[in-house]
């Protein structure tokens, strides 16, 4: 079960939500005929190793209902409480969601980041709302508003996820703990007024690292999550403690300027990958990983291809910011570092 009863989501949140959360995407077996355990079970035991606070369950990789339970349980039991974890809930269906949220509920999960099925076109806010509140009434887990731009809500309101209807949320959802918060671009604007509003009632997360030190200094950001940090392995998890330590800041941007070759290089990469898509390019942040000591390895479709010349200049730009990158060459990261 969660760590904290029914009406203190807000408050464990407050004190325990903290650090960096990256990713965890599920390993299939060679034959795509379910989960490689081994292989998940070293990837949540690097996460830990390399300083992360937290992993998302990540739901987008085509696992089955059934896969997903597993996903659920292997990652809840080999965390041990290490690491909170936190479910995507991203199912096709109102009812599938509100079914996979009371299984992780029951299995331990700690929070819920809800998205929104591919299908889901609403009307007005009202619409956003109902479905919101629906799976927040459903259980006592902390839930995160999952504010950006890919939802395809920019009909609704001009920011894409409006500060009005963050607000309607935070007011009657009480288990609403935090705001994942990438809204307004370009910009920064609208992503500042949401913590400048809401910071004093929920956690406010900008899951940009390349933002953290600005917001960290300007708001005392607590939480990074959730994204792909593990693309540089554990700078990011050093980065945000330097950030967050008195007299950390100057170190903490000497490993930012570090790295800055590898952080060009991933975003021209994933915002060549999702344009036109709206979807995240999970292949390609597991390629990432696996370039850090995550174990890589077979996901199933329906999923964008990753190429060679993403890989060779994903590759080139962890060695030219001083990272050190596998000796295997490109097609071991398609059989995984545990195959089964």
């Amino acid at each position: 079960m969660a760590r904290y009863g029914r009406g203190e989501a807000r408050a464990w949140a407050r004190e325990h939500l903290r650090g960096v959360a990256g990713c965890l995407s599920c390993t299939l077996r060679a034959d795509l005929e379910g989960l490689n355990e081994r292989a998940t079970r070293h990837d949540v035991r690097l996460q830990i190793e390399q300083g992360y606070a937290g992993t998302l369950l990540v739901s987008e990789n085509g696992t089955t209902p059934s896969e997903m339970r597993e996903l659920i349980d292997i990652a809840v039991d080999e965390a041990d409480g290490r690491l909170i974890t936190i479910l995507q809930a991203s199912e096709p269906t109102l009812a599938q969601n509100l079914d996979l949220i009371a299984y992780a509920e029951n299995a331990g999960v700690d929070i819920v980041l809800p998205s929104f099925p591919l299908t889901f076109y609403p009307l007005s806010e009202d619409d956003v709302y109902d479905y919101y509140t629906a799976l927040a009434s459903s259980t006592s887990m902390g839930m995160i508003v999952f504010a950006i731009h890919l939802w395809n809500f920019g009909r609704l309101h001009p920011s894409s996820f409006s500060p009005r209807l963050i607000a309607r949320l935070i007011e009657d959802c009480p288990n609403v703990v935090a705001v994942k918060n990438e809204i307004g671009a370009p910009g920064v604007a609208g992503i500042s007024e949401v913590f400048e509003r809401f910071r004093d009632q929920v956690v406010i997360t900008d899951p940009f690292e390349m933002n953290a030190p600005t917001w960290v200094r300007a708001y005392d950001m607590q939480f990074l999550g959730t994204s792909n940090y593990e693309y540089l392995g554990p700078v990011v998890p050093r980065m945000f403690e330097l950030l967050r330590t008195p007299g950390g800041y100057d170190e903490a941007m000497e490993l930012y300027w570090k790295v800055q070759p590898a952080r060009q290089v991933n975003m021209r990469i994933m915002g060549e990958a999702v344009a036109g898509t709206n979807l995240v390019p999970r292949i390609i942040w597991k390629y990432q990983g696996w370039l850090n000591g995550y174990n890589g390895g077979p996901i199933r479709s329906p999923q964008g291809r990753i190429s060679d010349g993403q890989m060779q200049a994903l590759r080139a730009s962890l060695v030219a910011s001083g990272l050190s990158v596998p000796e295997e060459d490109d097609a071991a990261f398609f059989v995984g570092r545990h195959p089964e």
